[in-house]
């Protein structure tokens, strides 16, 4: 191992920026968060530290999607391959991914496959179960979640093509939900849900990009039937969904509320998504309050959701803010501090055990 990868693996790793193509336009509120330009546009989502290709219609860049080793130009799936035990110790992979995402528009409902879905379909062993921390919000923000009445799959196929010439014709289907920052949901695989207008969201994820939206219109977007359906016969896709999931007692099904794993002074470890709530993975939360904290947990990726401080180890110290993130390495546990003269905020997230 040469020397320039030794100290690039052996202490916590940073990406270059990430920002993917979707079809919905947001990002406003990345300017609080990451520092951006405060706009809209059609990169409202960053990757991060992913290893998973976006499927986007017509993309041309095989590297879409996938994060890219602060200062080199090696890919973070690259540099796990080729080093895995020294980073991920006794794991075979990182198999997990995670998002920052700001929608300015309802995007189309949706749902998710899950694994035995995906090993049919897909020729994948990962469905796509997720979570979603609501990070900060716009006016009269909200989410969708589970059918809002009983339906057949044939009655929402119906309602579907309706959708053709009628863009509201899905919204009274679902639950609205008005939401605000610090909320938890968890989103079942095959479970029917949109994000809805004014969410920025920390999504935590199976490791893939199969999504299933039956719905013609994004905004003012016309979807094509690849991007409704990813080349499945209309009535295969529409299995994707769990038609036993409606009411109000679905939402609550969904949302989580955080459990304390320990309350000290100066730093309070709690617990989002556990996995007794899935085991596709975990998202924790760390809140320091004027003291330092040693990391104890990788392999992990930790994104700074408010505050700042630094980040220091052995021959190593940097600043940390928040919209920061990096992935702490297997060899680099209980190595490092997070020290703040203030308030610093973390998520951790973890892939399967």
């Amino acid at each position: 191992m040469s020397a320039a990868i030794e100290g690039l693996i052996n202490k916590p790793i940073f990406f270059e920026r990430n920002r993917v193509r979707r079809v919905y336009k947001g990002g406003k509120l990345f300017g609080d968060f990451f520092g951006d330009e405060p706009v809209d546009e059609y990169q409202p989502e960053e990757w991060v530290a992913s290893t998973v290709r976006a499927l986007n219609k017509d993309s041309t860049d095989p590297l879409e999607g996938l994060s890219i080793v602060e200062g080199t130009n090696i890919t973070f799936a690259g540099l796990l391959k080729q080093y895995r035990e020294s980073l991920l110790g006794d794991l075979k992979s990182f198999d997990v991914l995670v998002k920052v995402l700001d929608s300015a528009v309802r995007l189309p409902l949706q749902a998710h496959p899950d694994k035995e879905f995906s090993r049919k379909h897909f020729n994948s062993n990962f469905g796509k179960t997720e979570m979603w921390l609501i990070l900060a919000t716009r006016e009269d923000a909200y989410i969708c979640f589970g059918f809002k009445d009983k339906l057949t799959k044939e009655e929402f196929s119906q309602a579907i093509e309706r959708g053709r010439e009628d863009k509201n014709a899905l919204s009274p289907l679902l639950n609205k939900v008005p939401v605000k920052p610090g909320e938890v949901y968890l989103i079942p695989a095959k479970c029917v849900h949109a994000i809805g207008y004014g969410c920025l969201i920390l999504e935590v994820q199976e490791p893939t990009d199969f999504t299933v939206q039956p719905e013609y219109w994004c905004d003012d977007y016309l979807l094509s039937d690849y991007e409704m359906y990813l080349g499945l016969d209309k009535s295969v896709a529409l299995d994707c969904f769990d038609y036993g999931l409606y009411g109000p007692e679905s939402i609550l099904r969904s949302k989580k509320k955080p459990r304390v794993i320990s309350d000290k002074p100066g730093h309070l470890h709690e617990s989002l998504i556990s996995f007794e709530d899935t085991p596709c993975f975990a998202v924790e939360r760390h809140t320091i309050f004027n003291s330092s904290v040693a990391l104890e947990t990788a392999p992990a990726i930790y994104i700074v959701i408010d505050g700042e401080g630094s980040l220091s180890g052995p021959g190593y110290s940097r600043q940390i803010h928040k919209g920061s993130y990096f992935f702490l390495p297997h060899c680099a546990k209980n190595s490092f501090l997070v020290k703040t003269d203030g308030k610093i905020q973390l998520a951790v997230c973890l892939p399967p055990e």
